[in-house]
Order: structure tokens, then C-alpha cells, then sequence
């Protein structure tokens, strides 16, 4: 249902009106197909307006002319006040279309184009499309991309379904199908994106087909899929424009695909003349999200039309590696360069000094946000100084800061004082923090098990064993701890104590004798974060063969020596891990890069770039 009118209930049987073309805006309308011939007259002169006024002032001719009912003679000015952005134009548009007699499929188009431009007025371009129906207008194959575009807007799943293309015979149409395949994309609906595109023959395919499902894998977070369909496109001989490229770079991005993301750029180094500023974000994004921050640096450092979307990918890209200094010059260079800040800019900024322990320079950044930038506080920025100000271990600041928040508190606020308490060891604090999310019914499964585990760490195992009964109880389920590591573009992913690899039997061997080395450098393994009610030798087991662990056997074992180790988690990192991995890169002499669900770290010859500050 939108706007009161539900699609399957229009008139679909019409007679057929002529196919006409895509409007164009007004200053390209010369370009019309020789089938629909030019306005002449005053309509003519339509063509080179450059305001609204002009428009009316040519509307007017036509009233006096007697051509302002003729579709033909009006045309120029319709498309010139729905598709020119003029405030007012829609409006006038309209009026225009309403003073047309017997108005065609070219003149709906225009109209709904108008409409959903800019997201403008979704709704009623879907009116428009009844209005089409009912009025005996059969739509024609440009009709479609304006209807489910606008149901996209609306995340109107039904009413997209409802919009007749099958019944009208348009399903083998190759605009028509882009679009389906892109609004079931943006309605994230993955599964009925790809049966979209499965419908499409192979050698009806385009480039633009691929790019939707690309599209559509992306906006649902099924990296993988997206990056394993990249791949397909380029096997099937498509040269991949810049959506495509753009999708398949983030999706490299979030599963730290570094060697696949190398690739990409160097195929668009030699295949494209000049990388334009969204490529260019994509790429510093990539890089530093795969765990080379002078990548990304160089590429920025490189660019010359930096916006405000490329000085957030690099702030938020200097935050994850912990580098707030770094983020500061780069945040002061913005500001000088005359770029406004904006929400994402000051999220990236204020988590840099979060994870780089700069309370000081957060807290000017936080009042130079809301007195020099005029930038009002939101839940979001609430939640980076409480974490800032937690992490720093003003707990009692933070948790003050909660209550005189104007937004009112949050789950965000509270689950990062709920993650300081546990750095911390604030059993009491760490309480009240889950209470506060249980109110708010925002508590996941990750919230209860961080309390279970302190409770487990004080050896309270029956209030461990209570919290982690009832967060089964409301049905809350932790997603298991996966890590990834990256060899030679492919992804292999590990649990703990993992057995399902086809090299299982060489990456335990692997694992032995690394524990074994450590031993002479007198490792000896951390298990006090192991909440569990058991032995120490079964704790020694299961730190052992940690998810993490496993990957970075793998990864030893798997590529040349001296290259770095690259590894994507879902987990926090522990004490225990940081520890064992620090030690690694110095005995084997190997960067390890590991990625965790928070920050990412780079040990190098026995040191981390967080400098222990996680």
C-alpha cells in the first residue's frame, strides 16, 4: 500500500501506445529519437530555458497559441521543470501535465523520473504509475525503472512485485530487468536479486546487470558472495565499470582481502587513464581496513580533489590502526582545506582518540565540534566520549556523561561502558551497564557473556552460569568466533579447535612447533580469561587451539617467508592471543596483521601498534 492505492488493483488491459524514449532533461531533448518530432514555435525555444521563470514565461505563449493541451508542443517544458532540481519545477510540471489532453507513456515517464529524483517524492510517482494505468496508458520498457525505483525508495517489496512487468510482457526487457535485479538489491532482498538475475540468459547479460547484483550483495553485507560474482563477471569477458569495482573493493575491505584488493588496483592503474575521487575513497578505505595504513595513506597523500568522504575514510581508516596523532593533522588539514566536517568526519576523529588513549585532544575535539562547527551532538558522538572517556579509565565520567546526554541514553553509550568495565574490571559498574541494556531491551548475547566472563574470572561460576542461562532463555545466540586469514586471494576460515581444513593434520603440526619455540623464550600460556569450570590442562587445550592460532599457522605455513600474515576476526582480541601473536612476529620474523571486531593490530618484531592499548 502506498499512498492509499494498492498497484495490482489498476487496469492492466490497454491499448498500446506508441514506445517512446527515456526523458531527457531539457538542455538534451534535441536528442529525442527522429520519432518524435521537435516543438516548433515558442515550444522550441523551450529547449534552451534556463529558469523557471523563463518556463512560465513560455507556458504562457502557449496558452495564447492553443498548445499548452498538445503533448507534443509541451513536452520541452515538462521536462524542463520535472527533471531541471528548480524548487518549484515539480509543481509546475504538474500543472503542465494536467493541461495535456491525451498525455502519452513519455509524459508519466518524465514526471515519475521527477519524482524520484533525489528521492524526492517517491509516493507519488507510484500514483503516477496508477494514474498511467487507469487511464488506459500502456507503460513502456522506461516506465518500469522509474516505478521500482521509486518502490526501492519506499522499500515497498509488495507493491515492486505488484508492478505488472511479467503480465505487460516486459520481463525480458534489459532495462526492465536491471532494474528488478537493483530494487529487490535495495529492498534487501539478496536471494530474489540473484533469481532476478539467474532469469536473465547469459547473452542478454550486460555490465549494468552485473553491477546490480553486486549492488545488491553489497547492501546486504554477503561480502563473499559479492566478491565470488566480481569474479564471474570477469570471467564472462565484462570489463567492470565503476559500481562494480567500487562494490567489489569494499567487499575486500570488510574481509580483509588484501591481495585481491591489490589487484584491483593495479587492473585499474592499467586499464583506466585517471581514478576519479570515488574510486580513489574506495582504495584508501580498502587499504586501510586490510591492515596497510601507508597504502592507504599514499593513495590519499596522492589525490587531488579530496572531499569530505575521502578525509573520513582516512580518519576512519587512522582510528582503526589506533594512530591518533596522525588523525588529528590529517582532521586540521580538512578544516583548513576548507571541508566542512560533518557526522562522519567527527565519529572517525573522536574513535582515533578513543583508541589512542587521547582524552585531552578528544575533549577539544567534542567542544570544537558543537562551538566551532555548530555540529549538535547525537547518540553516536555521545558514544565515542563515553567510550573515550571509559577506555581512560574515568568510569565515574562516563557513566555521569550518560545521564546528562540530550538524546537521552543509549544502547551504544551504555554497551561502551559496559566494554570498559571489563578492560577495567568493574564487576559492579559492568551490572548496572547490562540492567541499563536489559531496560532499554537492547541486551544481545555478546553483553551477557562479557558479564559472565567477570563473573567467571572472580570465580562465581552459579552467577556465570545464571547469565549465560538466561541470556538462552530469551533466546539470544552469540554468533561463533571465526577468523580468516588470506592466502593467495582466497579466504580460510577457522573456529576453535578446528578439524575441517584439508591441511588440518600440517597446521596442528604447525601449531606444536610454534608453541614449542615460544616455550624457550619462556611463553607460558595465559589462561585466566577462560571462563570455563574445568582444569587447567583442558584450558591449556582450548587456548591452544584458539581460531585465531590456527589461522596464523595456516598463514605461516601457507605463504613465502617474510611475507606478513593477515587475519580478519569476529572475536575481541584476548590477552592470551596478543601475547602469543606478539611473540610469533618476533621469533619468525613476520608482520602479523589481525583485525579484530574493534581495532586492528600490526605486530612488528615483537611489538604492537596499539602499544598495548586496546
Amino acid at each position: 500500500m502506498v499512498g492509499g492505492l494498492v498497484l495490482s488493483q489498476a487496469q492492466t488491459h490497454h491499448t498500446a501506445a506508441p514506445r517512446t524514449a527515456a526523458p531527457a532533461p531539457a538542455q538534451a531533448l534535441e536528442k529525442r529519437p527522429r520519432d518524435q518530432a521537435q516543438p516548433c514555435g515558442t515550444a522550441a525555444a523551450a529547449v534552451s530555458v534556463r529558469s523557471l521563470d523563463e518556463v512560465r514565461k513560455a507556458h504562457a505563449r502557449h496558452i495564447k497559441l492553443g498548445l499548452d493541451r498538445s503533448p507534443r508542443h509541451a513536452r520541452p517544458l515538462l521536462a524542463a521543470c520535472a527533471l531541471s532540481g528548480w524548487p518549484g519545477g515539480m509543481e509546475l510540471a504538474a500543472s503542465i501535465f494536467e493541461s495535456l489532453v491525451e498525455p502519452e507513456a513519455f509524459d508519466y515517464n518524465t514526471l515519475m523520473r521527477g519524482h524520484v529524483g533525489g528521492g524526492r517524492e517517491p509516493a507519488a510517482a507510484l500514483r503516477m504509475y496508477v494514474d498511467m494505468l487507469e487511464a488506459g496508458v500502456r507503460p513502456d520498457s522506461y516506465t518500469f525503472p522509474f516505478a521500482l525505483k521509486a518502490c526501492a525508495q519506499l522499500a515497498a517489496l509488495q507493491e515492486g512485485r505488484q508492478a505488472h512487468i511479467v503480465k505487460l510482457g516486459f520481463q525480458h526487457d534489459e532495462h526492465v530487468q536491471n532494474s528488478l535485479i537493483s530494487f529487490y538489491g535495495k529492498c534487501v532482498e539478496p536471494a530474489m536479486a540473484r533469481l532476478a538475475f539467474d532469469r536473465v540468459e547469459a547473452e542478454e547479460r550486460t555490465a549494468a546487470s552485473w553491477s546490480a547484483l553486486l549492488a545488491a550483495y553489497t547492501k546486504a553485507g554477503l561480502w563473499g558472495e559479492c566478491l565470488e560474482s566480481f569474479g564471474a563477471m570477469v570471467l564472462d569477458g565484462w570489463r567492470p565499470d565503476e559500481s562494480s569495482t567500487v562494490s567489489a573493493l569494499s567487499a575486500c575491505a570488510h574481509l580483509g582481502a588484501f591481495d585481491v584488493g591489490r589487484s584491483l588496483h593495479c587492473a585499474l592503474l592499467r586499464n583506466t587513464a585517471r581514478l576519479n575521487t570515488i574510486m580513489q575513497t574506495s582504495l584508501v578505505d580498502m587499504y586501510a581496513k586490510c591492515g596497510s595504513i601507508e597504502k592507504a595513506a599514499a593513495v590519499f597523500d596522492a589525490m587531488d580533489d579530496k572531499n569530505a568522504w575521502t578525509y573520513s575514510a582516512m580518519l576512519s581508516g587512522l582510528a582503526l590502526h589506533g594512530d591518533g596523532r596522525k588523525a588529528l593533522q590529517v582532521f586540521d588539514a580538512m578544516v583548513r582545506e576548507r571541508h566542512a566536517p560533518d557526522a562522519a568526519t567527527y565519529v572517525g576523529v573522536l574513535n582515533a582518540c578513543s583508541r589512542a588513549g587521547l582524552l585531552e585532544d578528544g575533549l577539544r575535539c567534542f567542544d570544537r565540534m558543537r562551538l566551532e562547527h555548530n555540529v549538535a551532538p547525537n547518540a553516536q558522538y555521545y558514544g565515542c566520549m563515553v567510550d573515550l572517556m571509559a577506555r581512560a579509565g574515568r568510569l565515574d565520567d562516563a557513566r555521569a556523561l550518560i545521564g546528562s546526554m540530550s538524546t537521552g541514553p543509549t544502547d551504544t553509550a551504555w554497551r561502551s561502558l559496559l566494554n570498559a568495565c571489563r578492560i577495567h574490571g568493574d564487576l559492579d559498574l559492568a551490572e548496572r551497564a547490562l540492567q541499563e541494556l536489559r531496560r532499554l531491551g537492547a541486551a544481545n548475547a555478546g553483553d551477557y557473556v562479557i558479564v559472565a566472563d567477570m563473573h567467571a574470572r572472580a570465580k562465581d561460576w552459579a552467577a556465570a552460569a545464571q547469565l549465560r542461562t538466561e541470556a538462552v532463555d530469551w533466546g539470544l545466540a552469540q554468533s561463533p568466533g571465526v577468523s580468516a586469514v588470506e592466502v593467495r586471494g582466497e579466504l580460510h576460515r577457522f573456529v576453535s579447535q578446528d578439524r575441517s581444513h584439508p591441511r588440518t593434520s600440517d597446521i596442528y603440526e604447525m601449531l606444536h612447533q610454534m608453541e614449542w619455540q615460544l616455550r624457550f623464550d619462556g611463553y607460558k600460556p595465559d589462561t585466566s580469561e577462560v571462563a570455563l569450570d574445568v582444569g587447567e590442562e583442558e584450558k591449556r587445550r582450548v587456548v591452544a587451539a584458539h581460531s585465531q592460532k590456527l589461522a596464523m599457522a595456516f598463514g605461516l605455513l601457507s605463504t613465502a617467508e617474510g611475507a606478513p600474515v593477515r587475519i580478519v576476526t569476529n572475536l575481541r582480541m584476548s590477552k592470551e592471543c596478543h601475547a602469543y601473536s606478539a611473540l610469533i612476529s618476533e621469533i619468525f620474523g613476520r608482520e602479523i596483521v589481525i583485525r579484530d571486531r574493534n581495532r586492528l593490530h600490526r605486530f612488528r618484531r615483537g611489538v604492537c601498534s596499539c602499544r598495548d592499548y586496546w
